[in-house]
C-alpha cells in the first residue's frame, strides 16, 4: 500500500524526518498506509488534548459543565495576589478560556519539565497559585497546564476521570480497548498528554472526526461540538500552519483543514473538503516539515479522487 506515497517517503527520507507511521483514509475507507517498521502504540503527547476536548463535549450535553464555569466553582485554593491588582485571579478563569488557550500566563503553567520537577502533588493548586500576567479571553498562549486543568476541573464536575468518563463514551466504541493515559500524583488524567494508542487508532479517531461525531450509526460526540471545538475561536501568531488560528483544543491549518497535533510529530489532519483523514506518528522536532510534505506529496493523492 507505500506505492502511492512513495513520493511522501522519498522527500521524508531526503530530509532526514523521523516519521513512523502514515495512514490515509478517504470516503471512509484506507486509500494509503505506509510503516517503516511497524505501527505501535506510542504516547501522543498534546494530541491527548482534543481527546480531552470529546469530554467536554459530552459533560456539556449532559449538562454537567458549561463553557461559563470557573476554577473558582470547583477549587477553593487560596491564591497569591494578581501580579496587576487590575487583573483577575485564576479562580475567575472560564472554562471557554482554557478549552482555546487564553489564559493570561506569559509563561504558561505546567509544562513537562515542571511537572517532572514538581513537588506540590496538588498541580491545581500549583496552577491556581500562579497570578495572571494579563487578562484572560484575549490572547492565545500555548499551554498545557490550561488543558490539565480542564481534565481537574471536568474531575471535579463528574466525579469521573476524563479517561474513565471516555471508555465507554468513545474509545470502546471506536475499538480501542485497554487504553494507558498517565495522570498527576493525584490521580488526574493528565488531559494535555500522555495518551497512548497507536497511529491506525488515531485514525479511527480522525474518522470519528470528520464524520462531525458519528459512529456506525451512533452519535458518540454532539456535532454542534465538534464543529465549534474544530472552527477558530481565537488568532495565532505563529509561523507556518501554526499561525492559522486555533480551536478548543484544535490547531486550524491550511487547506481548509484542521488537526490534532502532538509534540515531535502526531498529526491528526481533517481535511473536511476532501472526506479525507492523515494520520502521522513520528518522533521528529520539525512538524512544519512534515506538514509541508503532507501538502506537497499527500493532499494530491487526495486530490484524485
Amino acid at each position: 500500500m507505500s506505492e502511492q506515497l512513495k513520493d511522501f517517503i522519498h522527500t521524508i527520507t531526503k530530509q532526514q524526518l523521523n516519521v513512523f507511521s502514515v495512514r490515509i483514509l478517504q470516503k471512509g475507507h484506507l486509500l494509503a498506509y505506509w510503516d517503516r517498521d511497524r505501527d505501535q502504540r506510542r504516547v501522543q503527547h498534546s494530541i491527548s488534548k482534543s481527546f480531552t476536548c470529546m469530554a467536554v463535549g459530552l459533560a456539556l450535553e449532559e449538562g454537567l459543565l458549561h463553557l461559563d464555569a470557573t476554577l473558582g466553582d470547583y477549587f477553593t485554593y487560596n491564591h497569591v495576589s494578581s501580579a496587576h491588582y487590575k487583573l483577575p485571579s485564576p479562580r475567575e478563569l472560564k472554562l471557554r478560556d482554557l478549552l482555546r488557550m487564553s489564559s493570561g500566563h506569559d509563561s504558561p503553567p505546567l509544562w513537562a519539565d515542571e511537572r517532572a520537577s514538581l513537588t506540590e502533588k496538588d498541580w491545581a493548586k500549583h496552577y491556581m497559585s500562579l497570578p495572571l500576567d494579563r487578562m484572560p479571553g484575549e490572547q492565545f498562549t500555548y499551554s498545557s497546564g490550561d488543558t490539565f486543568m480542564i481534565s481537574a476541573m471536568f474531575q471535579a464536575a463528574t466525579g469521573q476521570t476524563v479517561k474513565d468518563y471516555l471508555t465507554p463514551r468513545l474509545f470502546e466504541p471506536l475499538g480501542i480497548h485497554d487504553v494507558e493515559w498517565e495522570t498527576s500524583p493525584l490521580g488526574v488524567t493528565l488531559g494535555c498528554a500522555g495518551l497512548w494508542i497507536s497511529n491506525e487508532e488515531l485514525s479511527r479517531f480522525g474518522q470519528l472526526l470528520l464524520q462531525e461525531g458519528l459512529w456506525e450509526g451512533t452519535q458518540l460526540i454532539p456535532a454542534n461540538w465538534i464543529r465549534q471545538a474544530t472552527s477558530r475561536q481565537i488568532e495565532t501568531t505563529g509561523d507556518g500552519d501554526w499561525g492559522k488560528g486555533y480551536g478548543y483544543q484544535f490547531w486550524m491549518c491550511s487547506h481548509e483543514a484542521y488537526r490534532a497535533d502532538g509534540a515531535y510529530g502526531q498529526l491528526c489532519i481533517i481535511l473536511p473538503s476532501k472526506e479525507a483523514v492523515i494520520c502521522i506518528n513520528s518522533e521528529e522536532e520539525n512538524m512544519q516539515g512534515i506538514l509541508n510534505a503532507v501538502w506537497d506529496e499527500i493532499l494530491p493523492i487526495c486530490n484524485q479522487r
